[in-house]
């Protein structure tokens, strides 16, 4: 027997209410992610050109962790309340702070500097996290309560 007052119950709230993906990819892997998430985001309620939007905003953030981030990475897909929200990852030498803080359009000449540009525009909020071991970057797109197509009887 002990004289330690027993601890008080944990309460574990999770970061994820509703996870959809977790997946870990690869330039392979990039046109079969892209079908995931559009089939995870079309069940969340996202529709017509707010599906194709984020669905390309995921597609840019991706192809980028590729190209730019170690040519791998990493994407969780989440419904939080009334949002979608989806979070890549990779690995790379990090986006330097101009280029963070640019937020112009870039310039039709320029092949490069596109993707984070797409992404913002297509997507409610971005965040980037960018760093010497890599970046992360979180998008969300409102959803709308998916419709029934249930016929009454």
């Amino acid at each position: 027997m002990t004289n330690a007052e027993p601890s008080a119950p944990r309460t574990v709230v999770p970061i994820e209410p509703s996870l959809l993906i977790a997946d870990a990819f690869d330039q392979a892997q990039v046109t079969e992610l892209r079908h995931s998430v559009t089939s995870c985001a079309r069940a969340a309620g996202l529709r017509g050109q707010r599906l194709d939007d984020f669905v390309l905003a995921v597609n840019e953030l991706i192809t980028n962790a590729v190209r730019h981030g170690g040519g791998r990475g990493s994407l969780r897909l989440w419904q939080r309340g009334e949002r979608l929200v989806c979070e890549v990852a990779d690995h790379g030498h990090g986006i330097s702070a101009r280029r963070l803080g640019d937020r112009s359009r870039p310039e039709p000449e320029i092949a490069g500097g596109w993707g984070l540009w797409l992404a913002r525009q297509l997507s409610d909020t971005m965040e980037v996290q960018s760093g010497e071991t890599g970046t992360v970057v979180r998008i969300s797109a409102a959803v709308t309560a998916p419709t029934s197509s249930a016929r009454p009887d």
